[in-house]
């Protein structure tokens, strides 16, 4: 059983960090690490929203993928109503109901793609602030904390590590979006000499 997410299922356990130095290896979640990792994710994602338009943001590379603006409401959405909550909930909240979330769905019920650009950027880097301000509250907390619900059980270290990957994955599509513009802006001129993408 898996708790109602389409974009992001959790992580089995906290033991997530392979391939690096023994600092990084085993079931020791190191929250410092993470929390830096979030807060280095916060400005890679404003540097890739940077100097882009309105119209900009709302071009998609074709009908079934997303525009810059979409990604950014759903990145605010995400902070708002999954990540920091469902935290909460496992660590604070346990008699509390775990609620559905719909991150595709959102996409076209909430308009994403008709909101201002300049606007959910401010709206996003404010909950943002918010979320590494709690953060630093946490980081004696027992990340092994289990939530069970209908929808199955997640641990604390799971949603955590779970939040610092999703921004990696957007990050990857954000860069992708970027690439399509310099595509666009550089033409007529060829970019094959910077290697192959």
């Amino acid at each position: 059983m898996s708790f109602p997410k389409t974009d992001l299922s959790p992580f089995p356990n906290s033991c997530y960090l392979y391939g690096f130095s023994d600092e990084l290896k085993g079931c020791n979640m190191k929250f410092e690490i993470l929390y830096q990792e979030l807060q280095n994710s916060t400005e890679m994602i404003r540097a890739l929203l940077a100097d882009m338009s309105q119209e900009e943001a709302r071009v998609k590379p074709n009908p079934g993928s997303w525009s810059m603006l979409e990604v950014i409401c759903h990145l605010y959405d995400e902070e708002r109503e999954d990540f920091r909550e469902h935290l909460d909930f496992i660590l604070h909240r346990q008699n509390e109901e775990w609620h559905r979330i719909d991150p595709q769905g959102w996409v076209t019920e909430r308009k994403y793609n008709e909101q201002d650009f300049a606007v959910m950027q401010r709206k996003f880097f404010a909950e943002r602030e918010k979320s590494l301000e709690w953060l630093k509250g946490l980081s004696n907390s027992n990340w092994e904390t289990n939530y069970s619900s209908q929808f199955g059980s997640m641990k604390a270290g799971d949603m955590f590590a779970s939040w610092v990957a999703h921004d990696n994955l957007h990050i990857r599509q954000l860069v992708e979006l970027r690439r399509m513009r310099i595509e666009n802006i550089t033409k007529p001129y060829e970019i094959e000499y910077a290697g192959e993408w």
